[in-house]
């Protein structure tokens, strides 16, 4: 029987230079997805797929996500003080349980590859999730948000599990691709991965999207692996390698995804949770019917 996952890293040391200058002073994971910060919104995802331990690769200058998710005494007490109970609560429901967040530190931005292996000594001897913290995903049919769907594959499947979706294939070279195997609906075996293709050689148009259920084998293969694109760790040529003696599956997220690490994505997700908030959406249609919005669907 397969382990469970219980256990999730989230690589936060990104400097956020798409988002100078408000990331100057402030990570760009605690930008504000209407009032919660992004990374909170990923928590949230991770939790709601069984995660247990919170495992955070941060860098210098992130402290402020330690303190996030820690208890804040003066703030706390103020809000009981002042019968700010709703307020309390929500402060409450998002702090993690005693011992279920690590922070260690990726000392050099040598890539995506490089952060995950940073996470080795915690993470230990079994499958553990990755979220990329720039991706912030909202449910589909299917019931869940994203890594809730990787996870119930990996009950079906066992292995290695990477999200996936479709795009334009004439997008297919800004992003990592799939070759898509044995189909099985929901879910794909995966018989190769690519980064970043060459126009028109592509496997697939479907793209690596950011949540990834790994065995614990790929810690010695990032440990060994030669420098890849831009001179950094990949983890995608770690998964690549992984690939030869382990199953890898796809599974086709079912929901929106909205990439906050884009000023364009960050904005779409903004206008999306506000729309979803019944204190808000009135409101907002009413400020984008102003601004000239004013079609049927605002």
């Amino acid at each position: 029987m397969d382990k469970p996952v219980r256990k999730a890293v989230l690589p936060v040391a990104g400097l956020g230079t798409r988002f100078l200058p408000a990331t100057k002073a402030i990570p760009k994971e605690m930008l504000t997805v209407v009032d919660r910060p992004i990374l909170q919104y990923v928590v949230d995802e991770a939790r709601e797929a069984g995660i247990e331990h919170f495992i955070f690769v941060t860098g210098r200058n992130k402290g402020v996500i330690e303190d996030h998710f820690d208890t804040n005494y003066e703030l706390e007490d103020t809000l009981k003080r002042r019968g700010k109970q709703a307020e309390y609560a929500a402060l409450m429901d998002d702090l993690p349980a005693a011992g279920a967040t690590s922070f260690t530190r990726q000392q050099a931005p040598l890539g995506l590859g490089h952060a995950v292996w940073c996470a080795r000594e915690i993470v230990g001897a079994e499958p553990f999730a990755i979220l990329l913290p720039d991706m912030v995903t909202k449910g589909g049919r299917r019931g869940g948000r994203c890594l809730a769907q990787c996870v119930a594959a990996y009950e079906r499947h066992g292995g290695n599990v990477i999200a996936v979706e479709e795009v334009p294939a004439a997008e297919t070279h800004h992003y990592g691709i799939v070759g898509v195997g044995a189909d099985h609906g929901a879910t794909f075996e995966i018989t190769r991965m690519v980064e970043k293709p060459k126009p028109g050689t592509a496997p697939s148009n479907f793209i690596i999207s950011g949540r990834y259920i790994l065995q614990p084998e790929i810690f010695q293969i990032l440990e060994l692996i030669e420098k890849g694109a831009g001179g950094e760790i990949q983890l995608t040529d770690g998964m690549i390698q992984l690939s030869r003696t382990q199953s890898f599956h796809g599974v086709r997220f079912d929901g929106r995804t909205y990439d906050c690490g884009s000023r364009l994505g960050f904005l779409t997700a903004n206008l999306a949770f506000a729309l979803d908030r019944g204190d808000l959406a009135p409101g907002l249609k009413e400020e984008l019917r102003r601004l000239g919005f004013a079609g049927k669907d605002v």
